[in-house]
């Protein structure tokens, strides 16, 4: 029996955290986690900055390198005028992506930022990545600033559904889009998305990581086009209410993927 495909993707900067945090320390990187990162993309590869030293050009060498030794993680999904977290060396870049990867190990602070290009058809898409890897300052104190605790996130996110539904409702979706409102349904439905993460991954970690990337697929269904928000100030509206709940919901994946010592 084929496995069903996922209702609703991870970012990729938040696959490869997730792996790097899981890959043994010392150990040859798992095939494993290289393809649940790379998934149906070509083959990713590596481009360093002259400063990092990455003993290669794919992305199973980004693992060789940052499981070496002991390490701390994080993925960020910056939006513009939402840079929470970001260091100011990456911020433009991580923007433009909509992602990033946050790295300490022995060697120093690291950021990996995907570089993604369509290539194919709608029918048949296909996806060149290329992760920009960056040494940056330490970026630990300024990101514990900004990422609450999963219990934080569990309660924003409990509170994002209601905005989010409330949002919704008012705005009559299912009378301007039918399409859509078939989706958001099956999205609420309580299914396994279908993800290729860590078999060691904390169920809380992963019930965070499930919710928030729901509501990050409803909020793009709701905002695929004006719909049924007839004139200027519907659309505002819409738009303000949905973009509180992407904003809750792109903490949280952060913080799911949030890997330090607090204490350091």
């Amino acid at each position: 029996m084929e496995e069903s495909a996922p209702l609703f993707d991870l970012p990729r900067s938040v696959l490869l955290a997730l792996w790097v945090q899981h890959v043994p320390v010392g150990s040859a990187p798992l095939q494993q986690a290289v393809d649940a990162v790379q998934g149906d993309d070509e083959p990713h590869t590596i481009e360093p900055a002259d400063d990092v030293t990455v003993p290669g050009d794919r992305l199973a060498d980004l693992f060789a390198s940052w499981a070496s030794g002991p390490r701390e993680v994080a993925a960020l999904l910056p939006a513009p005028g939402d840079l929470a977290g970001v260091p100011a060396a990456i911020s433009a870049l991580a923007v433009e992506a909509g992602e990033c990867v946050l790295v300490r190990t022995r060697e120093g602070a690291f950021a990996a930022v995907p570089q993604i290009e369509e290539f194919g058809s709608a029918l048949e898409p296909g996806h060149l990545v290329s992760w920009e890897v960056r040494r940056i300052p330490e970026w630990r104190t300024a990101l514990l600033g900004t990422v609450g605790s999963l219990a934080d996130s569990e309660r924003d996110l409990r509170g994002a559904l209601v905005a989010a539904t409330e949002a919704l409702a008012s705005l009559d979706v299912a009378r301007w889009r039918p399409d859509a409102a078939n989706a958001i349904a099956a999205l609420r439905a309580d299914a396994d998305p279908g993800w290729l993460v860590p078999p060691g991954l904390d169920g809380r970690r992963l019930r965070v990581l499930v919710s928030a990337a729901r509501l990050r697929a409803i909020v793009d269904l709701a905002t695929a086009d004006d719909g049924g928000a007839v004139n200027l100030w519907q659309a505002d509206q819409r738009s303000t209410a949905l973009r509180e709940v992407d904003r809750a919901a792109r903490r949280a994946m952060c913080a799911a993927t949030t890997q330090v010592d607090r204490g350091a």
